[in-house]
């Protein structure tokens, strides 16, 4: 178990956005934890933060945005991706092994609504990546430091 210091109301909210188990991941378990029932591996996904909004990129080599579905119900945000590839099996080939290649996966993230602005969610696909921007609300933006006047 490691400890991990928390500062503001801002940063403690971010672990509740990604509820995947992504921050608390064994690493040493990545075998394992990292694969879809499918025995395919699930894709990799940084997360960053920044002043304005969460930003999230997936590794998806191979795909294309048709692959992906995104749906977002109540405050939770699933990642869904299904392709399969058959070879067109040509008039008079003969084979003694054709291999199918499948590939599914599905990621879930349940984001807080008190800091994410969930109608304004954005999604690309773009060199293997597929991108989201997640923005956040006014009201929990970190507002910039302020000298206060002592009256």
């Amino acid at each position: 178990m490691s400890l991990m210091k928390r500062n503001g109301n801002l940063f403690n909210s971010l672990p509740s956005l990604f509820n995947d188990d992504f921050f608390t991941r064994d690493l040493f378990n990545w075998r394992l934890t990292n694969n879809s029932d499918t025995g395919t591996t699930i894709p990799a996904v940084n997360i960053k933060e920044t002043p304005n909004s969460f930003e999230v990129e997936m590794a998806a080599p191979g795909m294309t945005k048709d692959d992906f579905s995104i749906e977002l119900d109540s405050n939770v945000l699933t990642i869904t991706s299904e392709k399969s590839m058959e070879q067109e099996q040509k008039e008079g080939e003969r084979y003694s092994r054709k291999e199918f290649s499948y590939q599914s996966f599905q990621r879930t993230f349940t984001l807080p609504k008190e800091v994410v602005d969930d109608d304004k969610i954005e999604a690309k696909y773009e060199n293997g990546v597929l991108h989201l921007v997640i923005p956040k609300k006014e009201e929990a933006k970190q507002k910039p430091a302020r000298t206060i006047q002592i009256h």
